[in-house]
């Protein structure tokens, strides 16, 4: 179709091209001609006038008034006129024969001898300018009588004049028929015509030029807008990627291929953590800038020969390019390294995170076609959703994943843990890392072994509370309404709640409690202060703020560990334990084993893992 749009588009340019020279030759030949007409008409007009004044002058200055009139005169009078007549005529070489008649029409003088006496009454512009007393003038073409009578060539041009001489009342008392010669006239109008024809036909050629230029520049915008007009069609107008069906319809003509040359075709779906609350808390620009950062930074990790294209409103899709689905999964974790370092600010908010999860699949072994495919993507991809965000998932691997934890849920505490990581993979991880910083305050205290393990599971479960938090307020990229952290608040009553039926965990129940709980007693649920705070709920509190300072959240960028440190020690004494901050603080700056944000999940001890799923709890 766009083949047959663009040869209809040039058809109709020649067309317009050929009309607008066939217009401009017309045009240079009207032209020519009505100028050359108006140059003859100059001319004659010019030359009638300048003999209308030399005879008027002859008249005034040679001829009486009676001689005008027809009166009689003598022989010698009639040669002395004849003779000056002759030197008009010899002095003018352009005139051929001059003749002066009376205003009845017969001939009173000449320059040739036997022309006088003849009458001309019958002479139809003789009798028009008697008549009018207006000027009488005609061009023809000389013909043999003329040769023979006025001597001008045969085919030449003869131009016939009668310039009436008006009396004191205004009547004619006599004309004057000259005969001249109009050749050189005719002559200097035709070739003022010829330069008129030149010149507008050099015009001519240089509007062609023009116009050819005109048309090709325009041929080639038409060609470029009827090419953006139809790639617009298959564009994102927001990211510039490819729209849901030109996505989709190109991934099924890659299996296809792939199908033939037996090959391996790869799938994500990549899904912007938190985007419906970025809407929500910052407006949609904020959101459109947001899918545009993700968009440019996922065009730096792929191939050109690869598939980008927006496959809803928060979502991208990504086809792997011909013989390298196995790329797929490290340009994803690429990117997801690649917007850890990056982050967004809207107005007066923190500086939040940019975060992806996606859900990656492969032909042939998850599907044979793309509706299979993008189901199974889509499934993983709302599996890696629920474990918090920020989290890739490939289809096989991610079933065997989820079968390992079937078997091993038999555990009530992996449970938990599990139901944890379902409902925020940040509440997760955060655990993990404040059971670590925990366990490792616990050893700068010389905490029993016991309590450290006791300490390193309340730290695994001190937000376990947080699954009965509302998603809209637990994985807001924004500061929460006072109402909103009240209803935070109660995460530590909640999880009490949950693990207080469980067996032998009392202290884990205090430090799961009474984390929230302040030095200064101001804190939360109970305002306990000092030393009536839990010892295990004072060193989760020290882990959960060194935790949560240097961690990566939804409505903030991670904090570095010098400036997390420094504000440690500043909440000692009204936050915090200030004896707990001081060893905590020393040990992550001195100790060689110290603890640091991203150096794993599990840290070994002497007795082994942090913890260890068992079926009883001691």
């Amino acid at each position: 179709m766009l083949v047959r749009l663009r040869a209809q588009r040039r058809s109709l340019l020649v067309l317009v091209y050929g009309v607008s020279l066939v217009l401009a030759l017309l045009t240079t030949a009207s032209l020519s001609l009505i100028v050359g007409q108006h140059i003859s008409a100059s001319a004659l007009d010019g030359t009638v006038s300048a003999d209308r004044s030399l005879f008027h002058a002859f008249a005034g200055r040679t001829l009486s008034a009676a001689e005008l009139e027809g009166v009689p005169t003598t022989a010698a009078r009639e040669v002395q006129i004849r003779s000056e007549l002759a030197a008009l005529v010899t002095r003018d070489d352009g005139i051929l024969q001059l003749k002066i008649h009376s205003n009845r029409g017969d001939v009173l003088f000449s320059d040739r001898a036997g022309l006088d006496g003849a009458s001309d009454v019958a002479n139809p512009s003789l009798a028009s300018a008697i008549a009018t007393a207006h000027v009488v003038a005609n061009l023809e073409t000389a013909d043999a009588n003329d040769a023979a009578t006025v001597g001008a060539p045969a085919g030449s041009f003869l131009l016939e004049e009668y310039l009436p001489i008006l009396d004191a009342q205004g009547g004619v008392s006599a004309v004057f028929e000259v005969y001249r010669d109009a050749t050189p006239i005719v002559a200097a109008a035709d070739a003022g015509r010829r330069d008129v024809l030149l010149v507008t036909l050099a015009a001519t050629l240089v509007l062609a030029v023009l116009l050819h230029m005109i048309f090709h520049a325009a041929q080639r915008r038409l060609a470029s807008q009827t090419d953006a007009l139809m790639e617009s069609h298959r564009r994102d107008a927001l990211t510039g990627l490819l729209n849901h069906g030109t996505a989709v319809a190109l991934l099924a003509g890659r299996i296809e291929d792939a199908r033939t040359s037996g090959g391996a075709v790869g799938v994500a779906l990549v899904d912007i953590d938190n985007f419906r609350l970025l809407n929500d808390s910052h407006g949609h620009l904020a959101g459109d800038a947001t899918l545009r950062q993700v968009a440019a930074s996922l065009h730096l990790e792929l191939s050109a020969d690869t598939i980008l294209g927006r496959y809803g409103p928060d979502e991208l899709i990504v086809v792997s390019a011909p013989g390298h689905a196995n790329d797929l999964e490290p340009a994803i974790e690429r990117l997801r390294d690649r917007l850890a370092d990056l982050h967004v600010q809207f107005g007066n908010s923190e500086r939040l995170p940019l975060t992806i999860s996606a859900g990656i699949c492969f032909s042939p072994n998850d599907g044979e076609a793309a509706t299979e495919l993008l189901s199974v993507a889509t499934v993983t991809l709302g599996e890696a959703k629920a474990s918090g965000g920020n989290g890739i998932r490939v289809a096989q691997a991610e079933a065997k994943e989820l079968r390992s934890a079937e078997r091993g849920s038999f555990d009530v505490l992996v449970g938990l843990v599990i139901a944890v990581d379902t409902k925020d993979r940040y509440t997760k991880r955060h655990s993990e890392d404040v059971a670590r910083y925990a366990t490792f305050l616990a050893d700068r205290v010389n905490a029993d072994p016991d309590l450290r393990r006791t300490i390193g599971l309340a730290g695994l479960l001190h937000d376990v509370g947080k699954i009965g938090i509302p998603d809209a307020i637990l994985r807001k990229p924004a500061a929460l309404s006072a109402d909103e952290y009240e209803i935070v608040k109660q995460h530590v009553a909640l999880g009490d709640a949950i693990v207080r039926d469980l067996p032998d965990l009392d202290v884990v129940r205090a430090g799961i409690r009474h984390h929230h709980e302040r030095w200064d007693g101001t804190g939360y649920l109970a305002g306990l202060a000092g030393s009536e705070i839990p010892m295990i709920a004072r060193i989760l509190s020290v882990a959960d703020a060194f935790s949560a300072m240097t961690t990566t959240r939804p409505y903030r960028k991670a904090l570095s560990v010098g400036e997390s440190l420094t504000r440690l020690e500043d909440a000692a004494g009204t936050q915090l334990d200030p004896e707990l901050v001081r060893a905590f603080v020393t040990g992550i700056e001195t100790a060689a084993d110290a603890p640091l944000p991203g150096d794993g999940r599990g840290v070994a001890s002497g007795d082994g893992r942090l913890w260890t799923p068992r079926t009883r709890v001691a």
